[in-house]
């Protein structure tokens, strides 16, 4: 079944389907899309033939064909205690009836991942594939710049942003250190800059996506003015309005006018951001560097205090050397790390924000997370002791 995204309410087009539908219809800048649901009980291959690939040529040709971003909508994502952040296959810079075909199959298909049944099977569910899945197919913006921003809990807290240059896949994978703002009920903002090494966007006249470095000027300048902030600040309270409680909202910035590309429900508490009370005009901008010489410090990513043994991990091949109850040290992780986050005792990577997905599912396994840590695995190694404070963001070696 193919339906335009305004149109995608129900229950069998799953929860981030359902949000930027309603969004949409309430007015919000999300970009126009379709959404396919696909039947569990019979082949993606039958599926995609036919009426329903006929729809697919449809739809496009109704968006103008432009290159567009491929996500899941599962039944059991986007929920108010359990994210799936990152774990199902997200498909960006797709152009074509074809290439869209694929990138729904391999959406689809991500279902019965080996990090999707463990992230399952760890939150007390089945870890069969899930049985309603949809997938969102949406015009994909081109973007100066992209993020994260989580809304308050509280009325008295302040809103969470996270960005980095070009689309805002480096900044929700953990693919560098972004910068992180606060902007306080009353105005206020604070900043951590990051470094933003490398930058993704869409191929001009072809599939896919594209990553190069960031000019060396821009790489530890703001990507955000204080009225993008304000701006940002002031849609993440509207959409939390609209469902009524705090929002993790992926957005992008073109030309000018700030998009929405999810949002679903903040999953669990976030550390507060170093320095938290600074106003970025009141002095330097905060960055993350060495502490004295047993300490180490970076992005507090999940609450959470552990004293452990290090293991350094390298690549998926390392995985079987990580006993439970180590704290897993890394350069960054992605979706396909998670397993191991069902026996470690905590995260520290050496890039990455905690607006990232690697932080959201540390939070919502209850292991402290510290992100961001440049020189981790030249400091620190293999059965070390450590004690990784995830609330402060420091890592102290005995």
């Amino acid at each position: 079944m193919v339906r335009t995204l305004s149109d995608s309410c129900d229950g069998r087009s799953g929860g981030k389907a359902r949000s930027l539908a309603r969004l949409l219809r309430a007015g919000f800048p999300v970009p126009d899309g379709f959404v396919v649901t696909v039947d569990a009980d019979r082949s993606l291959a039958s599926q995609l033939d036919g009426t329903v690939r006929d729809q697919i040529d449809l739809e496009l040709s109704r968006l103008g064909d432009p290159v567009v971003a491929v996500r899941s909508s599962a039944a059991d994502e986007d929920k108010a205690d359990a994210s799936a952040a990152g774990m199902y296959d997200t498909v960006l810079g797709v152009r074509g009836t074809d290439e869209v075909c694929a990138a729904i199959v391999s959406c689809a298909h991500s279902a019965d991942s080996v990090r999707i049944r463990d992230y399952r099977r760890r939150g007390g569910g089945a870890e069969d594939p899930a049985t309603g899945m949809s997938v969102v197919v949406q015009v994909l913006i081109e973007a100066e710049v992209s993020g994260v921003m989580f809304t308050p809990r509280h009325v008295n807290e302040p809103t969470r942003i996270e960005s980095s240059w070009g689309l805002g896949l480096s900044v929700v994978n953990g693919g560098l250190t972004p910068d992180s703002y606060e902007v306080g009920p009353a105005g206020a903002i604070t900043a951590a800059l990051g470094f933003k090494k490398v930058r993704t966007d869409a191929v001009d006249k072809q599939n896919g996506t594209t990553t190069t470095s960031v000019a060396d000027e821009l790489q530890t300048v703001r990507t955000l003015s204080d009225e993008a902030l304000l701006g940002l600040e002031s849609l993440g309270a509207r959409v939390s309005a609209v469902f009524g409680g705090p929002q993790d909202i992926e957005w992008a910035i073109a030309d000018g006018t700030i998009w929405i590309v999810q949002s679903r429900p903040v999953t669990a508490p976030l550390p507060p951001l170093p320095g938290t009370g600074r106003s970025i005009n009141s002095g330097p901008d905060i960055n993350y560097g060495l502490l004295p010489e047993t300490s180490l410090e970076g992005a507090p990513g999940s609450h959470g205090v552990v004293t452990a043994p290090a293991r350094i991990v390298s690549d998926l091949s390392a995985f079987s050397d990580v006993k439970p109850g180590e704290v897993v040290i890394c350069s960054s992780t992605d979706p396909s790390w998670t397993p191991l986050f069902s026996i470690a005792a905590g995260i520290i990577t050496e890039v990455g924000g905690a607006l990232s997905h690697a932080a959201i599912v540390a939070r919502e396994y209850g292991i402290p997370a510290v992100l961001g840590v440049t020189s981790a695995r030249v400091r620190i190694t293999n059965g070390d002791l450590i004690t990784i404070d995830g609330t402060a963001g420091t890592i102290t070696m005995h």
